[in-house]
């Protein structure tokens, strides 16, 4: 019995180093499945973040042309601005009544000035904001005063006091308007 269990002993030594290897392999196998799991998940991750990082930076880009072309569209609207206290007290001057004929040849020269100075801002975008007997829209009216007149639709304006400016799309100053209850 001795013998057998001397030559068992070899035949199970050899089984077991023959199962080490399979058994390592397996081990290696697993982890090598796992480490390309983790890989996968992280260029996912990545592959992610590129696209939300490219996203944003396309917006960016965007915000930024838009930025640049409103910049542009709307470079005249400071000098316009500070222009209008200007033009409202020439139109007014240009209001007023003359009698002889050397004070009538200097309103005319004046006129054609002011003509002139509104073909310029018009030019640039400028507009003037009808108001009068048109309905009353708060984004282009300024009310300051409200009167019940018979004859005429409620919301109605009914008489301007300022001029309201617009360029090209954007109110740059509202008309100062008398409205009907």
């Amino acid at each position: 019995m001795s013998e057998k269990q001397t030559s068992q002993e070899p035949i199970e030594d050899l089984k077991a180093e023959q199962e080490q290897p399979v058994a390592e392999a397996a081990e290696t196998e697993e982890a090598v499945e796992v480490s390309s799991e983790n890989w996968e998940a992280k260029y996912e991750e990545a592959e992610n973040r590129y696209l939300r990082l490219r996203a944003d930076f396309d917006n960016y880009r965007r915000r930024i042309q838009k930025e640049e072309e409103a910049k542009v569209k709307y470079r005249a609207q400071s000098l316009i601005t500070d222009i209008l206290p200007a033009l409202d007290n020439f139109e007014r001057a240009l209001n007023i009544e003359v009698s002889d004929e050397q004070t009538q040849s200097l309103l005319k020269g004046m006129q054609m000035i002011h003509s002139s100075l509104l073909e310029a801002l018009k030019g640039e975008g400028l507009e003037i904001i009808e108001a009068v007997g048109k309905t009353f829209d708060p984004h282009l009216h300024q009310a300051v005063m409200q009167v019940s007149e018979d004859g005429v639709e409620p919301n109605t304006v009914v008489e301007e006091f300022q001029k309201g400016y617009r360029l090209k799309d954007r109110v740059i100053r509202p008309s100062m308007v008398k409205v009907n209850e």
